[in-house]
């Protein structure tokens, strides 16, 4: 994603002192929008009963989140994602560095107003049904008895819960279905950003196609989503950008496309082939048209996402030479 603007040109009216024309005004390009999150060398260390350094769960984080981007925090267990998660919504203090979150410091409540955030187990009060766990997270947002009914119906048809399930409490729905109630409930009050920690655990098939529809869908209305999965498949399907943790470290940041190229290797393809424009490419596919093949793409080759992510890993924790 490229945050590159055209240079901005304002034309105005004639001003009232009759300067013979309108006033013309140009700049240089416009500034980028500001990030939504950024962490500059954060750190957090967990101490013991004695105040004695125990565990370094995350060393010089630095990176931002950009408006309306779906971005990917990935890394082995341990790897300082859930750590991460918790700095910048403000639940644990950092111990080095600082966070922002619109500006403001994750702890404060304005920021907190426009988060939303589906933690990795769904804690949610059983004995209610579907129904009564939205409309209680919406008095929580401060939303009006209006809103609560209308968003509540929403969002529950948005993430597949039928009218009789809605009714049932959530002592009786699957696992699958109370992953759907808790994003649904990441969602009431309509935050700006959202905080999704394996969003598609417990789903079927079915059910992470449409959750992933959901993600996508929510960056189209210009939300900002940081999403956090081991399903790395998921992940490249959505994500504009990836950052990878590895021992509490940031091992790589990246657009998806880029951390899945293949080196120098292309794909030509033809009504089952692909490729690249180098000058050799384009005479192999000029010869192939020649002969009659249909030339679809040619590109550069790529590897999964889950391929790129071990090779990274194996690379962190390769003795030094």
């Amino acid at each position: 994603m490229s945050n590159d603007r055209p240079p901005v040109v304002a034309v105005g009216e004639p001003s009232s002192a009759g300067s013979g024309g309108p006033a013309v005004a140009s700049g240089g390009p416009s500034e980028p929008p500001a990030p939504v999150i950024e962490a500059t060398r954060l750190g957090k260390t967990y101490r013991d009963f004695w105040g004695r350094r125990r565990i370094h769960a995350l060393s010089g984080l630095t990176l931002e989140v950009r408006p309306g981007e779906i971005f990917g925090l990935l890394g082995p267990n341990g790897s300082g994602k859930t750590t991460s998660i918790k700095l910048l919504l403000g639940l644990i203090a950092p111990t080095a560095g600082v966070a922002r979150v619109f500006g403001r410091p994750p702890a404060d409540v304005s920021s907190k107003a426009r988060i939303g955030y589906l933690p990795e187990e769904s804690y949610l009060y059983r004995f209610l049904t579907g129904e009564q766990t939205l409309r209680f997270f919406g008095r929580l947002a401060g939303l009006s008895g209006t809103e609560i009914t209308k968003q509540t119906g929403a969002l529950l048809d948005q993430v597949g819960i039928s009218s009789e399930a809605r009714r049932r409490k959530l002592s009786e729905y699957s696992k699958g279905m109370v992953r759907r109630v808790g994003i649904a409930q990441a969602l009431i009050g309509s935050p700006e950003l959202l905080f999704l920690d394996e969003p598609t655990s417990g789903l079927d098939p079915l059910g992470m196609a449409e959750v992933k529809e959901l993600i996508v869908g929510l960056r189209a209305r210009g939300k900002t989503i940081v999403l956090s999965s081991h399903l790395l498949a998921d992940v490249e399907d959505i994500c504009d950008r990836v950052a990878i943790l590895h021992r509490g470290r940031l091992a790589r940041l990246g657009a998806v496309a880029e951390l899945t190229e293949a080196g120098d290797r292309v794909e030509l393809r033809v009504t089952g082939a692909a490729g690249v424009d180098d000058p050799r490419v384009v005479a192999a596919a000029a010869g192939l048209r020649a002969a009659g093949l249909s030339v679809e793409a040619v590109r550069k080759a790529r590897i999964s996402l889950e391929a790129a992510f071990v090779r990274i890993i194996r690379e962190q924790d390769a003795p030094e030479p």
